[in-house]
């Protein structure tokens, strides 16, 4: 289990966090059997460890007229990788980036506001950068599942 780390009521509190992490702190106390003062407690304490690391909200790109989202795939030389790590994480379409397994490899997630957008990030700012050996693209037609965070 992810949480094995945790006492089982901190377990809990995160379990609730991830299903609403809206939920007050006397709401969460109920469900376990705490103050709401320990129950903020416990989480400041959990927030100080980066047990959790923060609280966002979730929008959906594709809810929003003419909005393009894009999986990239990049290898690059591997002198280059880091370079070009940082000139896409620097990018603002560029919400997700990960190094992953294989030679010199990053997996990028962007998001434009229309077609000419993207084709402007591809032209703008992909191709150019220097060291990418391989680029595929693919355009998320229909978001089927899309799991945030941790699910237990």
């Amino acid at each position: 289990m992810f949480l094995n780390g945790l006492d089982e009521l901190d377990r809990k509190i995160v379990e609730l966090l991830i299903e609403n992490a809206r939920m007050s702190y006397s709401d969460i106390g109920e469900k376990v059997g705490i103050s709401r003062v320990a129950v903020k407690s416990r989480i400041q304490a959990l927030e100080e460890k980066g047990v959790i690391e923060g609280y966002t909200t979730i929008v959906n790109p594709q809810k929003i007229s003419g909005a393009i989202s894009c999986y990239f795939d990049v290898e690059t030389e591997p002198r280059a990788l880091q370079t070009v790590t940082e000139a896409l994480a620097e990018c603002g379409m560029v919400t997700q980036l990960y190094r992953v397994t294989g030679k010199s490899r990053i997996h990028v997630h962007a998001v434009a506001a229309s077609q000419e957008e993207m084709e402007d990030f591809i032209r703008n700012v992909l191709d150019p950068l220097e060291g990418i050996v391989s680029a595929e693209s693919s355009i998320i037609l229909t978001r089927i599942k899309d799991v945030k965070g941790l699910r237990l």
